[in-house]
């Protein structure tokens, strides 16, 4: 159904306080209710979220959006909360309370927009509730994350295109700042959309002045320093590792600056002290990982430093777009050398699993399956296949699209409660076989000083009670006050389809594939590394990047305000050369880490491991023998990765 313009505009004032839509908001609009999917691709801050927030009070059921981060969730609650449109969100921070209230709001029709992050369609309980009520549009914010071209690739987006058609939701609205044309593509043809109803507004933002400027590695304290003392107002200062925030930050407090690192190596409670004080105005300046930044909706961040070259194009144009929301000038500084290369590009390696790990795991599915069934815990099979967390979720989404798993639910497996009220008068509140359930259930936990831990294997051994009966109980004794519940270790269960589960076969498949994963993202390094030394105008070089007509209009002139537009092409040297490390030093190092490896692992480590050790990557196996405590650990992190394999391969 056709909307009239002018209906539309009063209903932005209405209920948003809008005069006018942004520039690409009504049309990603009118095509939805028009009832055709749309991607809308618009620069960072430039009211993306509005686009389905608006839609989604026309349509007659329920919108689910899908959301990466806990974070950005809580924002886009409070600020359709604060406009009285009916939203909620399903997360971990809930209550049993909260949940329940969340569930019947949905289902009566009540809330309009539900939001939930992609790992929650992991849980059996959601998945039965959802597929159960009628929805109008998915919502996919940060859709670039679904495209294996993408620089974000979260493996379980991939289910996404799946989820929306079990769910029968007629309209699917993808929302990115970033994606280039292999990207657009990929989450078109993903979701079925038609080239016609891709929107994309100008890339290009005028009031981002982009400096690049070469720093000897040895320079950049003082540099940084210098830069900072002629910049007033807030900003963010990208470094790649957690140790360097906190070093960088450590020597701007000095300076007597009001700084504070940023990183995922600091406690939820701090990090979110840190970005309340920044919102705030109370901190000017963070110091940070690519941690900070998802959500960060703050208007005046006069400038974005990067201390070392960003990841990607596709990074750098996302921490960028944090400056200048305001429309103000804003400076996006980069210090640029190639002696981090070698880091970009072990952050690459450090995510490819080796074939070997690829058939362990697979030898595992195949040995640990019981009448069709599977079950898994991330961590402990993380730790024994010797495949990182990341590449091995996306194993397992592999092996769910080609039919060999299909998820069927997940639960805790552990237990943990503490008496808030004597165990006694709990009973007391009970009669029947109520309190004779209870009283079991009491009997099966072990009390251990302070917590007891609910015995579920003898517990079921003896009572036909299902284990939701048992989980529902102790929630309720929990939102009561009566007990502390803790449930930990969360258990995955797959059916396994056992005559698709050849595991040589699939091993060698599934080992291109992240080797093609792995080249993609070293040409993106690659293309990062010719950007910074274009010789035309940077913001038009950006722009046709990720595939943005609307340069044609900077081309012949540039934007007159970026490096190269202001001072001309930027020659960046060659790396320090690394030092080659001393032969005899190198030998007794890799002796004692094969001694440690027999000893833990029961096999001596392998070609991959001996890199990663050298170069300081972590792995699940290097983390169980205890790698950092050997002396000569990253001993080579300065040199790349195929240079250690050579020296390593020269020594046989």
């Amino acid at each position: 159904m056709t909307h009239k313009h002018h209906d539309i505009e009063l209903n932005l004032k209405h209920q948003f306080g809008f005069d006018s839509f942004r520039q690409g908001q009504q049309d990603v609009v009118q095509r939805l209710l028009d009832g055709k999917s749309s991607i809308a691709i618009f620069p960072t801050g430039s009211g993306k979220s509005l686009c389905y927030q608006f839609t989604a009070l026309y349509l007659p059921h329920p919108t689910l959006v899908v959301s990466p981060l806990l974070a950005l969730m809580k924002d886009q609650l409070e600020f359709l909360q604060s406009h009285n449109i009916p939203a909620a969100k399903i997360d971990s921070s809930l209550s049993f309370i909260e949940y329940n209230q969340v569930i019947s709001d949905v289902r009566s029709g009540q809330t309009k927009i539900l939001m939930v992050s992609v790992e929650r369609f992991k849980n059996e309980r959601f998945r039965q509730f959802i597929e159960s009520v009628p929805l109008s549009m998915l919502v996919v914010d940060e859709a670039h994350c679904i495209s294996e071209w993408g620089h974000n690739f979260r493996p379980d987006y991939l289910k996404l295109p799946q989820y929306q058609n079990e769910l029968n939701a007629p309209l699917a609205l993808l929302l990115t700042a970033t994606a280039t044309k292999e990207v657009k593509r990929d989450m078109a043809r993903k979701f079925s959309i038609d080239e016609d109803n891709v929107v994309q507004t100008g890339f290009y933002r005028d009031n981002l002045h982009l400096n690049v400027e070469y720093v000897p590695q040895h320079k950049k304290e003082s540099v940084l320093l210098d830069y900072l003392s002629t910049k007033a107002g807030a900003g963010i200062v990208y470094v790649t590792l957690q140790h360097q925030a906190d070093e960088v930050a450590k020597v701007l407090k000095q300076a007597g600056l009001n700084a504070r690192s940023y990183h995922a190596g600091l406690k939820d409670d701090l990090r979110q002290e840190i970005q309340t004080d920044f919102m705030q105005g109370k901190l000017n300046i963070v110091v940070a990982t690519i941690a900070f930044g998802m959500g960060i909706d703050k208007a005046n961040i006069r400038f974005v430093v990067h201390y070392e070259l960003p990841k990607s194009l596709e990074s750098y144009s996302q921490e960028i777009g944090r400056a200048g929301r305001d429309g103000n000038k804003s400076d996006c500084f980069v210090m640029a050398n190639l002696d981090n290369i070698s880091t970009l590009e072990n952050f690459v390696y450090g995510d490819t699993p080796e074939k070997s790990a690829i058939e362990a795991l697979l030898n595992h599915i195949d040995t640990e399956t019981d009448q069709n069934r599977w079950e898994m815990q991330l961590i402990p099979l993380s730790n024994q296949t010797n495949i990182r967390q990341l590449p091995l979720k996306t194993l397992l989404v592999q092996l769910e699209l080609i039919g060999v798993l299909k998820p069927l639910y997940a639960y805790f497996a552990e237990f943990k409660f503490k008496f808030l009220v004597d165990e006694n008068q709990i009973l007391h509140e009970f009669v029947g076989e109520r309190a004779e359930f209870l009283r079991e259930i009491f009997l099966f936990s072990a009390k251990k000083k302070v917590w007891a831990s609910f015995d579920s294997d003898g517990f079921f051994k003896r009572h036909p009670a299902s284990r939701k009966r048992v989980v529902t109980a102790l929630d309720y004794l929990h939102e009561k006050g009566y007990i502390e519940l803790q449930s930990k270790r969360n258990t995955e269960v797959f059916e396994v389809n056992s005559a698709l589960l050849k595991v040589s076969e699939l091993a060698k498949d599934l080992a291109n594939y992240f080797q093609e994963k792995e080249i993609k993202e070293l040409r993106r390094i690659a293309s990062l590394l010719d950007f910074f030394q274009q010789d035309t105008c940077l913001s038009v070089n950006l722009c046709r990047y990720f595939d943005d007509d609307h340069f044609n209009n900077l081309e012949k002139q540039g934007c007159g305000h970026c490096h190269v537009c202001v001072s001309g092409k930027l020659n960046i040297p060659a790396a320090t050369t690394a030092i080659a490390p001393d032969l005899g030093k190198l030998q007794q190092t890799l002796q004692e880490l094969e001694f440690k490896f027999t000893q833990v692992i029961g096999e001596p480590p392998t070609m991959d491991s001996y890199c990663r050790f050298l170069a300081g990557i972590a792995s699940p196996f290097l983390t169980r023998v205890r790698a950092r405590t050997i002396q000569g650990h990253g001993m080579c992190a300065e040199i790349r990765y195929a240079d250690i394999r050579q020296i390593l391969l020269s020594l046989k």
